[in-house]
């Protein structure tokens, strides 16, 4: 039986965040449990689909098809969330409007509000009118290029670049924290407007605090990104979460 002491200590949840997760990432779920950590009234909950490859090929883009994702968020349904986010970065290479056409599906399906890492990341860059950003990635030359032109579609310029040039997905996650600071020093020396860490399976985000105040540049990673996104689109006050990035903090 529990005694008071107990029942006082348990958090009343207030806000469910349900997440659609790559089956091969292990970045995205312990970085997000580290945002909401000191937020007793938010909690995450995630539904994995198979993602193992990122690549221009039929079959690795053929993985982010809307069927098995739908699935996932209907079993986050299940769970009474708020809000459900893709947590992922396709529509770098595939364009932005597949997010928007997955977020219409989801509310149609599931009955619940939707967004995405990009599509949070494209809303804070308006919001801060940045243009010219600079862009940090794991991915190969080809991906890299298709999410460039993704970004000029929608009116932001990538004025500088790095990336890793890999394919397989579950290797972003073991990028270690040098590489990652490394492109962003990189990136910094162009002055761009800001920079984006793209990819929810390398894990920049906690390097986000200290490199913000280093190079005075906003910072974007996009785990951090489908956070906002979820909180932005709940109402939930943004500034309650420290410590991972500018995006959070009034413009």
């Amino acid at each position: 039986m529990l005694d008071s002491y107990h029942l006082q200590e348990t958090p009343v949840t207030s806000l469910r965040i349900g997440m659609l997760t790559p089956s091969s990432n292990t970045v995205l779920e312990p970085v997000t449990m580290k945002m909401i950590k000191d937020l007793p009234d938010v909690t995450a909950h995630f539904s994995r689909f198979k993602v193992t490859a990122i690549g221009l090929d039929a079959a690795a883009l053929s993985q982010f098809d809307d069927r098995p994702m739908l699935t996932a968020a209907e079993l986050l349904a299940d769970a009474k969330v708020d809000v459900i986010v893709w947590n992922g970065t396709s529509a770098g290479w595939m364009g932005l409007d597949c997010d928007r056409r997955l977020c219409e599906r989801i509310t149609e399906v599931a009955g619940i509000k939707a967004s995405t890492s990009v599509l949070a990341l494209f809303d804070i860059m308006r919001q801060r009118k940045e243009t010219r950003i600079g862009l940090a990635t794991p991915y190969t030359s080809d991906v890299q290029a298709a999410i460039v032109k993704s970004f000029a579609n929608e009116g932001v310029e990538v004025i500088c670049e790095r990336h890793q040039g890999l394919r397989d997905n579950f290797s972003f996650s073991q990028v270690p924290p040098d590489a990652i600071a490394e492109m962003i020093a990189s990136l910094a020396l162009s002055q761009p407007d800001a920079i984006a860490v793209f990819c929810t399976n390398l894990a920049g985000a906690p390097l986000v605090d200290s490199l913000e105040r280093t190079y005075g540049l906003a910072i974007h990673d996009t785990v951090a990104t489908a956070i906002h996104g979820a909180m932005s689109l709940t109402g939930y006050d943004l500034g309650k979460v420290s410590g991972f990035g500018r995006m959070f903090s009034p413009v």
